[in-house]
């Protein structure tokens, strides 16, 4: 279903972003509108596919998660298979935060979330265990810059 999307369904997207658990007064003060509508459109994009699941960023450093590093994966592997235990693989090891398939050099990219370098190690023994791979690089990043999820729009 294609949501069609107005300048209202922006702003209260970019006020959602900003902040979730804000009330349905709140947003629809923001908007400049009241809350019935606000509260339809939110439903209407929520049942458009345009909303996803609610949820809370924590705070990686403040629990123990010290470690962040970005994993390079080559692999000369391209099967069906081999795509299914990749997957299964990183669906089963909740420190991996993303994954992308990328066009390029390298097959793969992990960001993946540790408390420091052993567990890293513990990490990566079990992935090279459950599926073969070519080429694995791992970049600890030093310091995080910027992370969003907020889209600009």
């Amino acid at each position: 279903m294609t949501v069609r999307i107005d300048d209202t369904d922006r702003k209260i997207l970019a006020e959602l972003q900003r902040d979730a658990s804000q009330s349905l007064d709140d947003i629809a003060k923001a908007v400049g509108s009241s809350k019935t509508p606000v509260w339809n459109r939110i439903r209407k994009l929520r049942d458009g596919g345009v909303i996803g699941q609610h949820t809370v960023f924590l705070d990686a450093e403040a629990l123990g998660f010290e470690a962040c590093f970005f994993v390079l994966i080559r692999t000369s592997e391209h099967d069906a298979d081999w795509q299914a235990k990749f997957l299964k693989a990183l669906k089963d090891h909740p420190e991996v935060q993303e994954a992308h398939r990328l066009a390029g050099d390298i097959d793969y990219i992990l960001k993946v979330r540790v408390k420091n370098a052993r567990a890293y190690d513990v990490f990566y023994q079990a992935l090279i265990s459950e599926v073969k791979v070519h080429n694995v690089t791992a970049l600890l990043s030093m310091e995080e810059i910027k992370s969003t999820t907020m889209l600009p729009l």
